[in-house]
């Protein structure tokens, strides 16, 4: 019997990656991020892309 047998609060490989991938998961869906800019942050943006071809 190898140790994980004999202590019952261990959990095997595959139950540990289970829930770190369902954690992970959960975590990606929290922090999504925001669909649509602020229109600052896009008109700054629209700016910096502006000047970018400026120089092109």
């Amino acid at each position: 019997m190898s140790k994980i047998d004999n202590d019952p609060d261990q959990i095997d490989h595959k139950t540990c990656r289970y829930i770190c991938d369902a954690v992970g998961e959960r975590l990606q869906q929290s922090m999504r991020p925001e669909p649509t800019l602020s229109s600052r942050l896009q008109q700054l943006l629209d700016e910096m892309q502006r000047r970018e071809s400026d120089h092109h």
